[in-house]
């Protein structure tokens, strides 16, 4: 009875899962029927608001000259631009790199300084000092491998001014400049474009609820403080002031032409801790913002916090026990040939047969909507979408997807743990940044 009950309740669970993701494709799918044909014009803008860029750099310097050069070469008026480059606890010559970029007889007249920081805090520690030291209406984030395409902020600005009364943030998105290094970095690839134009095109098109990411962003300086700035040691900074932002009932818009283009992990241990870092940080939010479900809380709040717990704790623990009912099952069978008298422990009835078959289905359903939203994911970007981009995908779902969750178990052990010892958790695995 009881392994009965567990099956109805994974296969119940996978179900809804497929049935959210159809939904967010199905969105995507038109918010990018209605945008395809539209005519994207660089035309003057009512005003340009000073924007303070902040750029927080932990041990960049292999990568921080090229985006100090490309947000310096922003297509946007160099007088409404402050810069300010942090060299966060640095141990090697970020900062050299920085005033070496800037002494650059192009660059000498630019409003632009470089603090060698030793705070701490990590990156909401940085934005949180650059809060109090910016003169900008809008403080804009790159982070220190993210080069700006030239009409990135341009793109955010006229979103911002579209309703500058709700729209408190504008975020853009990004892209992987070093996609074609290696079998890692092609699926990190997918996986971003799937994010960054299925994903979020989707929920802010359907819903108007938006995501800071990590980079590629404004926000207005003034609302940042109204709100007590970033919590200081958040692993994940981005999605925790995404749901401050949500629960004041303003908005974070999305401006889908604005592009980033970071660099991605090259080496599966690089990759494996970044991503561990992100699964703990957006297990910390979710956890702390579980009670906006059963409280006042606006309903966008309540949805995205529904969207988070779903993700990263019903639908994971309904992906691992499948695996475990299928792991028994085909043990038992292997048993079987050696000991004739075991029975299957997951079954219904006395036959196994329409177990085999729901799990087979649904595993050929969930392979076939990973593979679509890969592929129109990809449709949406010009000569994006390849034969081989296909068989990558399918490639990727039996390797790569996998890890997320490795990675998520590992992530919600290690919260549990962080809580029950009193230990810090916070802690960066700083990420190896690789020559282009």
């Amino acid at each position: 009875m009881v392994e009965e009950i567990l099956m109805i309740i994974t296969l119940v669970s996978i179900w809804f899962s497929l049935l959210m993701s159809t939904t967010t494709l199905g969105g995507a799918t038109v918010f990018w029927l209605k945008h395809s044909t539209k005519l994207v014009k660089i035309t003057p803008l009512s005003r340009y608001p000073l924007i303070t860029i902040v750029v927080p750099a932990h041990n960049e310097e292999v990568v921080i000259a090229q985006t100090t050069k490309a947000i310096l070469d922003l297509h946007y008026p160099a007088d409404r631009v402050e810069l300010l480059l942090f060299a966060d606890n640095c141990a090697d010559h970020t900062a050299q790199e920085m005033r070496r970029v800037l002494a650059l007889p192009q660059y000498r007249s630019r409003n632009a300084r470089v603090i060698e920081r030793t705070g701490t805090g990590g990156k909401a520690g940085v934005l949180n000092e650059a809060l109090e030291m910016a003169q900008g209406e809008f403080i804009g984030v790159y982070d220190a491998d993210a080069m700006p395409e030239q009409n990135a902020l341009y793109f955010l600005v006229k979103k911002a001014l579209e309703n500058p009364d709700r729209y408190m943030a504008v975020f853009g998105r990004n892209k992987t400049r070093n996609a074609q290094q290696n079998f890692l970095t092609r699926c990190i690839n997918q996986e971003i474009v799937v994010t960054q134009r299925i994903q979020h095109c989707a929920i802010w098109f359907m819903f108007k609820i938006g995501r800071i990411p990590g980079t590629n962003f404004i926000i207005k300086r003034e609302f940042v403080k109204s709100i007590g700035g970033w919590r200081n040691g958040a692993l994940t900074e981005d999605t925790d002031i995404s749901f401050k932002i949500m629960q004041s009932g303003k908005l974070i818009a999305l401006a889908y032409n604005s592009e980033a283009f970071q660099q991605e992990p090259e080496r599966l241990h690089d990759y494996y801790f970044q991503r561990l870092r992100w699964a703990k940080g957006n297990y910390q939010v979710v956890i702390h913002n579980f009670r906006h479900l059963f409280d006042h809380s606006n309903w966008r709040v309540k949805l995205e916090t529904f969207y988070y717990s779903c993700t990263f704790f019903w639908f994971n623990a309904a992906i691992v026990l499948s695996d475990i009912i299928f792991i028994a099952n085909v043990i038992t069978l292997i048993a079987r040939l050696f000991i004739p008298g075991l029975t299957l422990p997951f079954t219904f009835g006395e036959s196994n047969i329409l177990m085999m078959q729901l799990l087979l289905l649904n595993w050929l359903l969930m392979i076939i909507l990973y593979i679509l939203q890969i592929s129109i994911a990809m449709a949406t970007q010009y000569g994006q979408a390849t034969t081989s981009q296909v068989w990558l995908a399918l490639a990727s779902y039996f390797t790569y997807s996998q890890l997320f969750i490795v990675v998520s178990i590992h992530a919600i052990c290690s919260v549990t743990m962080d809580a029950l010892f009193h230990r810090n958790g916070n802690v960066w695995v700083k990420t190896k940044r690789f020559n282009d």
